[in-house]
């Protein structure tokens, strides 16, 4: 399997910006078969560059993750990025978790500080760590990964400092060894805008920073992400999704309309890459990229 340091590396060079998409280990063995059988098959025809791979609060899915991005690489030759948190890990299970993803093929972490089962407050685990950047240096020393980490446009939702207090965190994980850096949803692109540019020509980080994007499937659905996430609903967005509280498939459409947009601003300004969250779907994404004359119509 490639680094994603090389892919990106190498994105100046291809006809199109580099294309990843991101999955969950589903809950259910009828989850699973459809999205190992009919949605990342699907998916494939936009021929990505590569895929992530959750982890799950507290490290919950660390196996069904484990089994996942090895089915990926071994069934479908695709390069995944396997995410691992400071949740619940000592640095030494650490260490032992990075040997079993190696040993898959998998030489990608998208290294984050996690997320606490059922929610509350970020503590620490007695011998593990305490930032993600901690555990970038320790993935760093540990072999030869490429390591992204997370950024947050408009500010980590746990950060009580600001946005600019959370953005020179995300440089210290890039001074610690991160090679890439992958955006939390947004809606708005001029917070894109701002992130980047802030980190770029204020920060000095010169790592590739990747957008994330959503498309939206239905009203309600948006408005749980998003106050998990703590990603903003502009008010003209959530005006319009007001009107489409009751008509998913019309929220549906909409919301390929919108991330659509939001893609053709982003290429136009020069981004290395777009990063989708499917949420284990193909359609939406999928209709974003044949707008795009990223994939091939059906």
């Amino acid at each position: 399997m490639q680094l994603i340091r090389e892919i990106l590396g190498k994105q100046k060079s291809l006809e199109r910006p580099v294309l990843s998409f991101e999955f969950f280990p589903p809950k259910t063995v009828e989850g699973e078969k459809t999205l190992l059988e009919r949605q990342i098959p699907e998916l494939l025809s936009a021929k990505p560059d590569f895929c992530s791979v959750t982890y799950g609060a507290g490290g919950g899915t660390r196996e069904k993750t484990l089994a996942l991005v090895k089915f990926i690489q071994q069934k479908f030759k695709l390069t995944t990025l396997a995410h691992l948190t400071c949740v619940n890990h000592t640095q030494a299970e650490v260490a032992a978790l990075l040997d079993q993803f190696y040993f898959t093929g998998c030489r990608n972490i998208l290294a984050l500080r996690g997320d606490p089962p059922g929610g509350g407050s970020f503590q620490p685990t007695p011998g593990g760590f305490s930032y993600a950047s901690e555990l970038v240096a320790f993935i760093r020393a540990k072999g030869d990964f490429s390591i992204g980490v997370a950024g947050f446009p408009e500010g980590h939702v746990a950060n009580k400092h600001g946005k600019l207090a959370d953005w020179k965190h995300l440089q210290e994980k890039t001074a610690a060894g991160a090679d890439f850096i992958l955006t939390q949803l947004f809606f708005d692109n001029s917070d894109f805008f701002q992130f980047r540019d802030h980190l770029q020509n204020t920060l000095k980080v010169n790592v590739p920073i990747v957008p994330g994007i959503i498309s939206i499937q239905s009203a309600s659905q948006i408005v749980r992400f998003t106050q998990l996430c703590g990603a903003r609903i502009p008010a003209a967005l959530q005006k319009k999704l007001d009107s489409l509280a009751h008509d998913d498939e019309a929220a549906l459409a909409f919301g390929i309309e919108y991330a659509t947009l939001q893609c053709q601003e982003l290429l136009k300004q020069g981004v290395p890459g777009l990063h989708f969250y499917t949420l284990n779907k193909a359609h939406s994404t999928l209709a974003v990229l044949k707008n795009l004359g990223l994939a091939k119509p059906t």
